[in-house]
Order: structure tokens, then sequence, then C-alpha cells
């Protein structure tokens, strides 16, 4: 089954325009697993959502089945084979 990773148009460009990256799961596997697997080739983007320690950024916000991942696991947010995760970058100014 393919779980899919929604990326924010800001993104796109990271990953060669793509709006979604697919990822092949057998089983369920936390949040942190897919987000490498789905950056794998993009390393540049793999850094814009993850910090050096592997957390999402702050600025950062990423839902998993309409779960926002921060509030619940993080990257240990069980992703399912069916899930959907949404990456979006949060908005801020004055």
């Amino acid at each position: 089954m393919t779980a899919r990773v929604v990326l924010p148009g800001l993104l796109r460009d990271l990953a060669d325009g793509a709006a979604e990256l697919p990822v092949e799961l057998s089983a369920q596997a936390p949040l942190g697993d897919v987000l490498d697997l789905a950056f794998g080739p993009w390393p540049i983007l793999a850094s814009r959502v993850r910090d050096e320690r592997g957390e999402i950024r702050r600025h950062v916000n990423v839902f998993v089945d309409g779960e926002d991942a921060k509030r619940a696991h993080g990257v240990q947010t069980a992703v399912t084979p069916n899930s959907t995760v949404h990456v979006i970058n949060a908005v801020s100014g004055g």
C-alpha cells in the first residue's frame, strides 16, 4: 500500500516539482521513517522539514491523517500504509 506525503507549493521546487511523494509501506511505520523514505532523493527538502536531531522544525507543521504530529508523538507518530501526511509551512508575520 502507498502512504502519501503532500508538499506545499513552497517546498515543491525542492522535490523536482512534485506535489505528492508516494511511500510504499507494508505495515505501520513511524513518521520519521516515512519522511526519510519520502525525502531520501532530496536532502535539502529533508533539512527544511526536519532539524539536525531529526525532529520536525518549529516553523513546519506535519499532519498525519489530519492529526497534528507535534501534538501527537512527533516523528514517532504512527503512519499506516493508507495514510496521508501533509507538510505545511507555518505562516507568520505582522
